[in-house]
This record gives structure tokens, C-alpha cells and sequence, in this order.
């Protein structure tokens, strides 16, 4: 299924045989100090510049009424991000991933984030909007 809109994520999740833990990393993006003047022109113009995770979270699919609920909860932690990336944990044998699973899972996102490695992720805007990278 091919995921055009955060309901669709939101949808998908739902659908599965198996309980599943979204999860989500949120990045703020920046210029490197190093930034070339190509680099700042791409930058300005909405595109470019390093990503830095900021904050992590798992929901059930089922807690999430949409994005402007999830929007709701990062703005509880006043973190100023331009990028939400997610993916999603699957749940073994009707049972939902536990606490150690999830936070592994989270972890290896903001690894995978801090280098590069995102490929395996959906990316949203700040308006809920998927985006493509590269």
C-alpha cells in the first residue's frame, strides 16, 4: 500500500493482523557550519541542511485520532521540528511490541536519522504531508 497522506499510515497500521506501535522521530533541520553557498541557497529555499533528532515517541495506532493529535503532543515539549519521521513496530502473536522492543526500535531510528539512513522511514512536513527526500 502505498502510504499518500498520514491517514493512510494511520489506516495501514490499523489494518494489519498483528497490533502495532508507530513510531515517530521528530528533527529539526539546520545549516552545518561549513555550509557551502550552494548548500545555504538550497537551505533558504526549503530544501537541504543536516537533520538533527529532537524527540521520539510510539503510539498505538488506536491513540492517535490523526496528525494534528500528534502535532498536539510534540508542542508539549516546545521543540521547534521541521521533519516527522515514522515507521512502524509489529506486535507478535496478538500481542503488541512491549517497552523494550519499542525502545530499542526508536533508538535505531534516531541512529539511523543522525547518519543519513533514511530510507525505511516515511518522512512528513509539519502539515502532515509525506515528502520525498534525496
Amino acid at each position: 500500500m502505498e502510504i499518500a497522506s498520514f491517514d493512510d499510515l494511520l489506516h495501514a497500521a490499523r489494518q494489519q493482523g498483528e497490533p502495532q506501535r508507530l513510531l515517530f522521530v521528530f528533527a529539526s533541520a539546520a545549516l552545518p557550519d561549513d555550509a557551502t553557498a550552494e548548500q545555504r541557497e538550497q537551505f533558504q529555499a526549503g530544501t537541504g541542511g543536516e537533520l538533527t533528532p529532537l524527540m521520539c515517541v510510539a503510539k498505538a495506532a488506536e491513540e492517535l485520532t490523526g496528525f494534528d493529535s500528534l502535532i498536539d503532543e510534540s508542542r508539549q515539549f516546545g521543540n521547534e521540528w521541521a521533519i516527522v519521521f515514522a515507521a512502524a513496530l509489529s506486535g507478535r502473536g496478538g500481542r503488541a511490541p512491549d517497552a523494550a522492543e519499542t525502545d530499542a526500535a526508536l533508538q535505531g531510528m534516531v541512529e539511523s536519522i543522525r547518519v543519513g539512513s533514511l530510507a525505511s522511514f516515511i518522512p512528513f512536513d509539519r502539515h502532515g504531508e509525506p515528502l520525498r527526500l534525496g
